[in-house]
């Protein structure tokens, strides 16, 4: 009997459209993309948290979760009983706050907050957060601009570290090296102050040596850092910062 012939493959077009319809119907659900815009603050979260933090039944929150995991978007590992998520990777997190960025409302603002614990908790990650891991909100905008002015990072043809920028992060106890496809320098649009902040491996590697030295400090379990004035003193010194603008 002659051979069944094989089963011609989707065109490369195909693939991507039915890829991305696939990727918008993830995301359609309110309870999917509040645990991801959840996760954007580069933790590990157990599906337990997730369920209280979106307000749905921990059977709902790990059928949402095993949903988003097959489809990439999230990962998961053990620990004892506990099953902890997180995003995939640093793609996934950029595209979270890309799509974040184009979702909020006209020049980026919030709606009004209804209550005050709402319209503080709103200030607080304006003011600075941690997108995924690297710095956000009017604080990475800052940051950002400050090593733009002083020629440690080139913004006109894209986002580039120049010479006297790699040497700033060696010097300061963060030196870079290329790994895998992460850029060292990339723009991520800040979908409050609708500019970009830096990210890639320099916007990583400064976030961690802000949190790990004490510059910065969580507020809570949300996204929200704030500048101490270790962190004010340090900025001054290194970036010029006025401790008005990380307030």
């Amino acid at each position: 009997m002659p051979s069944t012939p094989p089963t011609p493959s989707m065109p490369s077009s195909e693939r991507v459209t039915s890829g991305l319809a696939a990727l918008a119907a993830l995301l359609a659900d309110e309870t999917r993309a509040r645990f991801c815009l959840a996760l954007l603050d580069g933790r590990a979260w157990t599906a337990g948290e997730l369920a209280r933090h979106a307000g749905v039944a921990p059977s709902t929150a790990s059928a949402h979760i095993d949903r988003l995991v097959e489809g990439g978007l999230l990962t998961t590992e053990r620990q004892g009983r506990h099953r902890y998520v997180r995003l995939a990777d640093a793609q996934v997190a950029h595209l979270i706050e890309d799509l974040a960025a184009q979702a909020a409302p006209e020049h980026g603002r919030p709606d009004r907050p209804r209550t005050l614990r709402a319209a503080s908790a709103a200030g607080a990650l304006a003011r600075g957060r941690t997108c995924y891991d690297h710095l956000a909100g009017r604080l990475g905008i800052a940051v950002t601009e400050a090593l733009t002015e002083r020629g440690l990072l080139r913004q006109d043809t894209g986002f580039a570290l120049t010479d006297a920028g790699l040497r700033w992060f060696a010097d300061l106890g963060a030196p870079l090296a290329p790994s895998g496809r992460r850029p060292l320098a990339r723009g991520c649009l800040d979908w409050t102050e609708r500019r970009p902040h830096l990210a890639g491996l320099a916007g990583a590697a400064l976030c961690r040596h802000a949190l790990e030295t004490g510059w910065c400090v969580r507020i809570g379990s949300t996204r929200a850092v704030q500048v101490t004035p270790e962190g004010e003193r340090a900025l001054a010194e290194l970036l010029g910062l006025p401790a008005a603008a990380l307030r």
